[in-house]
C-alpha cells in the first residue's frame, strides 16, 4: 500500500525522547551509561583555550629583539598576573629601570627573539554541557558527549528564538485564544517558563525579562514584535544564540494565531512540571524546530510508539504553511491518488482539508504539515 508523507511536526503526549549532549570540543565525559541525571547536572566539560595577548617587550624595554630573553623575569610555561613586571632592563646603577608589566592573568606562552614579542594566554573558558533533560544515560561518546533517554511528553513548535532553559510550566492564560497582557506577568512568575494563547507581545517579553521568566509559550508572533525584541530583521532564519535572558517558542506560526487546542491542553495538563524548552531554529537544510520537553515518572512500562511522523492519512490533523490559509488547522477528509493542476500549470498531488471551522479547501500537499498525535 502506498503511503503520502509531508513535513510534521511532533505534538505527542508521551514518548521515548532521546537527546545527544556533545561538547563543542573534546573534553572529559562525566557519566557513565545508566546514571540517572537531573537536567540541570552537568554530563561534560572541557576547556576552551583563552585568548591570545601580544606584548612587544623590546619596545617597552627599548632593546633589540634578540635581548629580550635575558632580561625576561618570567619564562614560556610560567603563570603571571595583572600589572606583574615579565621583564626589566637592569638600569644604570640599577636605576633608570624598563620595566614590561603584563595586560592579563594567564601564562606566558612563547617568547620572539625574532619579533621582540611575549605571546600570554588568558585563562582557559570552561564549557560545560547539561543534560537538558531528566533521564538516564544510555550511551557516551568518548571525550564527546553522552546521550540521555527520558520518556515524557514532547511537542515542536514552528519558530523560535532563544537557546535552552528549564522552568516549572504555569499556564497563565485560560484559553488558547486569549492573548497575554503585560501587565499579567508577576513577581512569582520569576524562573517560570509561561503557556499564553494566541500572540506574545514585546511588552509581554520585555516584562517577562524584567521579572526573571525562563521562556514564554504562544502560539503566534508579529514580525514587527519578532524586529523590535531582537534589534535587527532576521533573515535567514537560524537562531539559538540570541542572549535575550528569555527563550520563546510559537508553536502555530506568524500573527494572531490561537495556539492549536490539542497543545494547549497538554500544556494545561503538564502545568506545574519541570519543563525543558529551547527556541533553537532552522528552517533550511539541517532543520531544527524548537520544542518542549516535559520528562515525567511512570511505573508502567514505556510504550514502544510506532514513528509516522509526516504520514498521511484521512483524518491526519495538519497545519498550513502557505497563503492563503496560512496558520490554518484542520483535518485531512481525502487524499485524490491523480495529479492535478494549478493555477500555474504545475501539476501536483493534492489533499482535501477540512478545517476548524467546516470550511474545506483542496490544497497542494507541500502546502501543509502533519501534526503527530499520540
Amino acid at each position: 500500500m502506498a503511503h503520502a508523507y509531508t513535513p510534521g511536526l511532533k505534538v505527542t503526549e508521551g514518548i521515548t525522547i532521546e537527546k545527544i549532549r556533545r561538547l563543542p570540543l573534546d573534553g572529559e565525559v562525566l557519566v557513565e551509561v545508566g546514571t540517572k541525571v537531573k537536567a540541570e547536572d552537568v554530563v561534560a566539560k572541557a576547556d576552551l583555550p583563552g585568548n591570545v595577548q601580544l606584548l612587544n617587550v623590546a619596545n617597552l624595554l627599548s632593546l633589540p629583539p634578540d635581548e629580550i630573553e635575558e632580561n625576561m623575569l618570567k619564562n614560556p610555561g610560567d603563570t603571571v598576573s595583572k600589572d606583574e613586571i615579565i621583564a626589566s632592563t637592569k638600569g644604570l646603577f640599577g636605576l633608570f629601570k624598563s620595566q614590561a608589566h603584563s595586560p592579563i592573568d594567564g601564562v606566558i606562552e612563547s617568547i620572539s627573539d625574532v619579533t621582540g614579542q611575549v605571546i600570554l594566554r588568558e585563562p582557559p573558558i570552561p564549557v560545560e554541557v547539561k543534560a537538558y533533560t531528566d533521564g538516564t544515560v544510555t550511551e557516551t561518546i568518548p571525550k564527546e558527549g553522552v546521550k540521555v533517554e527520558t520518556y515524557g511528553t514532547y511537542i515542536q513548535g514552528i519558530f523560535g528564538v532563544g537557546g535552552e532553559t528549564l522552568g516549572e510550566l504555569v499556564v497563565i492564560t485560560d484559553s488558547p485564544r486569549d492573548e497575554l497582557k503585560a501587565e499579567q506577568i508577576l513577581p512569582e512568575h520569576k524562573d517560570k517558563i509561561l503557556v499564553c494563547g494566541s500572540l506574545v507581545t514585546t511588552d509581554v517579553i520585555q516584562n517577562g525579562i524584567k521579572h526573571g521568566v525562563k521562556g514564554i509559550i504562544a502560539g503566534g508572533i508579529d514580525d514587527a514584535d519578532l524586529r523590535q525584541l531582537l534589534g535587527y530583521e532576521l533573515g535567514v532564519a537560524i537562531t539559538g544564540s540570541e542572549e535575550l535572558g528569555i527563550t520563546l517558542v510559537v508553536t502555530e506560526g506568524f500573527g494572531s494565531i490561537a495556539m492549536a487546542e490539542r497543545t494547549f491542553a497538554l500544556l494545561k495538563a503538564r502545568e506545574g512540571m519541570k519543563t525543558s524548552i529551547n527556541g533553537a531554529t532552522q528552517i533550511r537544510a539541517g532543520v531544527v524546530r524548537p520544542e518542549i520537553v516535559i520528562p515525567f515518572v511512570s511505573d508502567g512500562e514505556v510504550p514502544d510508539v510506532k514513528d509516522t511522523v509526516g504520514l498521511l492519512d484521512i483524518g491526519t490533523p495538519v497545519r498550513v504553511i502557505r497563503e492563503p490559509f496560512f496558520g490554518k488547522l484542520g483535518r485531512v477528509t481525502e487524499l485524490p491518488i491523480e495529479l492535478q493542476k494549478l493555477e500555474t500549470e504545475a501539476e501536483v498531488r493534492v489533499l482535501q482539508v477540512e478545517f476548524e471551522d467546516g470550511e474545506k479547501s483542496t490544497l497542494p500537499r507541500a502546502n501543509v504539515e502533519a501534526i503527530e498525535e499520540r
